[in-house]
């Protein structure tokens, strides 16, 4: 794995503007899968206007930046009919579909060997070449149940998963593919955790939880849970800022973010999205100023400014946008989902 700019913070390469060369004039596009039309929706970041779209494969998920950041992949997850469809970020279209089935998500190992791809159906993850898209291995976890986001250790040699219906999380070895451990959610409460994401000092992971509605603390280290935080009714995606300082909590059954101070751990305000929303996944602009997410039950992309959190824009797309990419990011190299980079 490449050695991180920072050892205090894993997301030091992520900075403002700081694009890679490589991908610097690619056009500032969104990429919004529609899983209900089976479109993918491509938006000019500039005006803010659809462009195009194209088939994005049965069911299309999310999109995926390649470890390289030289291919976006849609993924498609519908069983025995999923696919991977590659998009050209430098002219924004697609190529030919690559038979991957039931590709719910998608991450890359960190030293870029392998791409997991999350087959949530079949209750597994599955390891491929990501270069000629050879199966290598599978790991099949049947405790855990709606297996879709993860997140891994600041030296990457462990990842986080999310069990979405079972109301656990489970430990991976990144070197072996072994399940390492399980760890059980409030069983109180019940839960339903979705996005993962480490915090920019690599001790903690967030763990956002839609039943529970906020955010469970848990150690990058022991891997036990330290507290839960509440953030809002339908918690699902979590964003760092640009600087490294914040943490955008979507909360989309009541359209509202909350923002995590990362060095404090505490919440330090709450946004509502004017006229009420449903902010699902996305990411925050190369330049820092905005956050953009996929509207899932509003037919639209939000656009809010990450200052106070105000709508900037609203912009209508299919009916079932999700896994929303913005495209280009800064970072040297990604770890996937939509936009995972260091």
């Amino acid at each position: 794995m490449p050695a991180l700019v920072q050892a205090t913070d894993v997301y030091a390469a992520d900075r403002a503007n700081n694009v890679s060369a490589a991908i610097a004039h690619d056009p500032a596009y969104l990429y919004v899968p529609d899983s209900i039309s089976n479109d993918v929706y491509v938006i000019d970041q500039h005006t803010m206007k659809v462009v195009r779209t194209f088939p994005g494969g049965n069911e299309p998920q999310h999109v995926v930046p390649s470890y390289d950041l030289k291919t976006l992949y849609v993924t498609a997850d519908k069983p025995g009919s999923g696919s991977l469809i590659p998009i050209n970020p430098k002219t924004g279209r697609p190529g030919n579909p690559i038979p991957v089935d039931d590709a719910y998500n998608m991450y890359f190992t960190p030293e870029g060997r392998y791409a997991i791809v999350v087959q949530e159906a079949y209750t597994r993850l599955a390891f491929y070449d990501p270069h000629r898209w050879v199966l290598h291995d599978t790991l099949t976890l049947p405790a855990c149940a709606g297996i879709d986001h993860m997140d891994f250790t600041a030296d990457g040699t462990k990842l986080l998963a999310s069990c979405e219906f079972a109301n656990k999380m489970v430990v991976v070895d990144v070197a072996t593919h072994r399940l390492l451990r399980t760890i059980a959610l409030n069983q109180v409460t019940g839960g339903m955790p979705q996005d993962v994401k480490l915090s920019s000092d690599g001790k903690v992971f967030y763990v956002a939880d839609m039943m529970a509605n906020g955010v469970y603390l848990i150690d990058a280290s022991s891997f036990k849970v330290i507290r839960f935080l509440p953030t809002g009714k339908g918690a699902h995606g979590l964003y760092v800022s640009r600087d490294s300082r914040r943490l955008f909590v979507t909360n989309r059954d009541e359209g509202s973010i909350t923002v995590i101070d990362l060095r404090t751990r505490t919440t330090t305000a709450k946004w509502w999205i004017r006229g009420g929303g449903s902010p699902d996944m996305g990411n925050v602009s190369a330049d820092g100023t905005i956050l953009w997410l996929s509207g899932r039950h509003n037919n639209v992309v939000y656009a809010l400014s990450t200052s106070d959190g105000h709508l900037i824009a609203k912009i209508p797309v299919g009916s079932g946008p999700h896994g929303l990419c913005v495209w280009p990011i800064p970072g040297r190299y990604s770890l996937g989902h939509t936009g995972i980079l260091r």
